[in-house]
């Protein structure tokens, strides 16, 4: 007891077991070599909580034994990670499975050498888990899994022969066929049949990243003279989107695995990327990316490519056959201009012409910036900033109207041994940043509005086909300009007396009772009920459950509200019998429902849309859910402008874009409008209406409510159709600014 005692640590691990004493000290003075105060707090409650989950003693040593190394390779958050897999794990069937995967988790890691990596390995554990335990009558699951003790014993083996692709490859295969047998599962996975044998081989296929992690290093340190963080990924889990290289000050990331591609072998492809990569650390500087536009940005990224891996030619002569063994060579006059966005196929045209003399190619434009690039390379002080210029003449000359489509030409174009340049641009105007907004720069014209962020592609519904049309419409956003924000204090003093009234509902709306939340080791009262079924457990011999105390909390709100204003060309009329604007009267209420919503303290975000065809939806931010109620929100308000028609169901769909990513119990889009949707490449008025309501469903699929609050005094022929009962028509447009408040009062109740 008194050695326990000359240790402040041992207090913290909740766990009783006599076996740890001899190895405490010993376990916390590595900890104390890999972790930080904080990761020997998290190292020691991780301990804790595999102690809680009642396997004995062993996962708590296994735990305590290697953790630290492994938090020290892959970062401390991976304590957690690991304390809260385990405790996933012992709240199913296969819990005897614990101690063999905390066995096996120290040569995984090391194998796998990353935490992303490390938590795609433990979705394949649990989607082998889920898929093999077997069910009693369709209902609770109570057969453990019969194959997972013995697929993680061999997964020390399975790791170093496989990526993490053909891992799952091979356990899908596994389960696909021998989920419903037993005895034939166990041999699968236990490497034990002929089947499992030949598919492990089979994908057993190109250059792993672990089996020559060292010779790459080897190779970083002799020709570039550095010595990064060599990080994999693995190219299997993201079907939408491929990922790409790229290098931050955390190290390098590469794929785990590379097949044999063009006669280049898996090795030589690590060494083209890890070379480009190399090149752009060395000769790259940031540029300030604030002015360009995103297909600018793309043109200079293909030019700064093709300096740095000049330089590197320069350098190490024989990278030349290499590169250009892996470029693509588009064909020329392959895309088609009038279909299809071919800025992809010209800027790839143009990279090859840069690298490789014998191109053959004839465009007078490539011809020229090909003759200006290499009498810029032959001066010896060429830069990032100098060859900017080149990517922006070249989209300058040959920029047509159809670069915008969404069909965008993708054959023969991707140039996979390249990075993803995020390290080429610096941004110095500050954004909203979890809404990613690029643009906040002074008020834009119309043409320059698309020099922003690139476009977001919507499908809409077709109700003569009941079917989608794919990649229809083309949201582009921005941040709307600003006003004076005077002008808004002054709308709220003009309703001061509603103000007055508002605050005494709103005062019945903030919560006000408070919640008891059981099952907490620490607290401010005895929980009775689980204090005494854990005496119980304990008289008898079973490890009790030591969550025994009881809390309270407010019952507080949780919403997320995103209102979204129809900024339409018709909002600039004054309806009859007012002597103001709908837009006027708009900002009024949206005033006063900020300030409301402010006084709950709920999420709130404000945006504007109007629309011009389909390839032209302009979704304007006003408020983010980040931003608080404040002047640089009102001058937004006060400098709301309108124009153009009412492409309302690709509106909202970007709208659940932004509100689904917020973490709330209700979420509630409430569209202000004053008529039905419509735009002016629509023909039959049935179209978008359907196409609306079809957004509404697509929203109430995905939790979040739809209400509409319409201005329109005929829109009871439709707005039914849309929006079913969730609408409210407001007849006399000068009660919108009192209406507003009351009705988002009644529903967030």
């Amino acid at each position: 007891m008194a050695d326990l005692e000359l240790n402040p640590y041992r207090p913290k691990l909740k766990c009783g077991f006599d076996q740890i004493d001899p190895i405490f000290d010993e376990c916390l003075a590595e900890a104390q070599v890999y972790l930080t105060e904080q990761g020997i707090d998290d190292y020691l409650e991780g301990a804790s909580l595999v102690c809680m989950i009642g396997r004995g003693v062993e996962p708590v040593l296994s735990y305590m034994q290697d953790m630290p190394a492994v938090a020290g390779q892959l970062g401390q958050p991976v304590l957690r990670l690991v304390s809260q897999t385990v405790w996933k794990i012992s709240r199913t069937p296969n819990g005897k499975a614990i101690p063999t995967f905390l066995q096996t988790l120290a040569a995984v890691s090391r194998r796998l050498g990353d935490i992303h990596a490390l938590e795609k390995y433990f979705d394949i554990i649990f989607t082998m888990m889920e898929k093999t335990t077997v069910s009693i009558h369709g209902h609770h699951a109570t057969i453990p899994s019969p194959a997972l003790s013995d697929f993680l014993e061999k997964m020390p083996y399975l790791i170093s022969q496989l990526s993490l692709a053909g891992l799952k490859n091979w356990v899908d295969y596994g389960i696909r066929y021998y989920s419903t047998h037993p005895e034939r599962q166990k041999d699968f996975f236990s490497l034990q049949s002929a089947d499992s044998l030949a598919v492990m081989q089979k994908e057993r296929h190109g250059v792993l990243f672990y089996d020559h992690e060292r010779n790459l290093n080897l190779y970083m340190q002799g020709l570039w003279e550095h010595s990064p963080q060599l990080v994999p990924y693995s190219l299997g889990f993201d079907e939408l989107r491929k990922p790409q290289p790229y290098f931050d000050q955390l190290g390098m990331r590469i794929p785990d695995v590379y097949d044999q591609f063009n006669d280049v072998s898996g090795l030589d492809r690590y060494r083209a990327t890890l070379a480009h990569m190399a090149a752009h650390q060395r000769w790259t500087h940031p540029i300030i990316a604030d002015n360009y536009s995103p297909f600018q940005r793309m043109a200079v990224e293909f030019v700064e490519d093709c300096r740095v891996e000049t330089l590197a030619i320069k350098r190490y002569p024989g990278l030349r056959n290499l590169f250009l063994s892996l470029h693509p060579t588009p064909i020329e006059g392959a895309c088609d201009p009038e279909t299809q966005s071919c800025l992809r196929h010209r800027l790839v045209m143009l990279s090859r012409a840069l690298l490789d003399k014998n191109h053959g190619y004839t465009d007078p434009d490539l011809l020229d910036l090909t003759e200006r690039f290499h009498h810029i390379m032959s001066e010896s002080d060429s830069s990032t900033k100098d060859i900017a210029s080149l990517g922006l003449s070249f989209v300058a000359k040959t920029r047509r109207q159809s670069d915008q489509l969404a069909n965008v030409y993708f054959d023969n174009t991707e140039i996979d041994y390249r990075d993803d340049n995020r390290h080429m641009w610096t941004f110095i105007e500050e954004g909203d940043e979890e809404e990613s907004f690029e643009d906040k720069r002074s008020p834009q014209t119309e043409q320059d509005e698309h020099q922003g962020l690139p476009p977001r592609h919507y499908p809409e519904w077709d109700y003569h086909s009941k079917n989608y049309r794919p990649d229809w419409v083309s949201v582009y956003e921005s941040l709307h300009p600003a006003g004076n924000a005077s002008d808004i204090d002054r709308l709220l003093q003009k309703h001061s007396a509603l103000l007055k009234r508002l605050k005494h509902i709103l005062e019945l709306l903030k919560p006000q009772n408070f919640v008891r939340v059981r099952y907490q080791e620490e607290g401010s009262e005895l929980d009775l009920d689980v204090a005494i079924r854990s005496l119980i457990d304990l008289k008898s011999g079973s490890m009790p459950d030591p969550r025994i105390n009881m809390s309270h909390k407010h019952d507080g709100r949780d919403i997320a509200v995103m209102l979204l204003l129809d900024l339409s060309e018709s909002i600039n009329e004054i309806p009859r019998g007012c002597e103001q604007t709908i837009l006027e009267l708009c900002q009024e209420s949206v005033s006063l429902l900020s300030w409301s919503i402010e006084q709950l303290g709920d999420k709130f975000a404000i945006a504007g849309f109007h629309s011009n065809t389909r390839h032209d939806v302009r979704y304007h931010h006003v408020k983010g859910f980040s931003e608080n109620w404040n002047d640089e929100v009102k001058s937004r308000i006060a400098g709301l402008k309108a124009g153009y028609s009412t492409r309302m169901g690709a509106a909202m769909r970007h709208a659940a874009h932004y509100l689904e990513a917020q973490t709330a119990d209700k979420k509630l889009v409430l569209i202000l409008t004053d008529g039905e949707p419509s735009d002016i490449d629509v023909n039959d008025d049935r179209l978008l209406i359907e196409d609306t309501h079809q957004a509404v469903k697509e929203l109430q699929q995905k939790g979040i409510y739809s209400y509409c609050i319409t201005l329109d005094p005929n829109a009871d022929d439709y707005v039914e159709d849309i929006f079913g009962n969730q609408h409210m028509v407001i007849d006399n447009v000068n009660k919108l600014p009192e209406k507003l408040p009351a009705l988002f009062a009644s529903l967030t109740k």
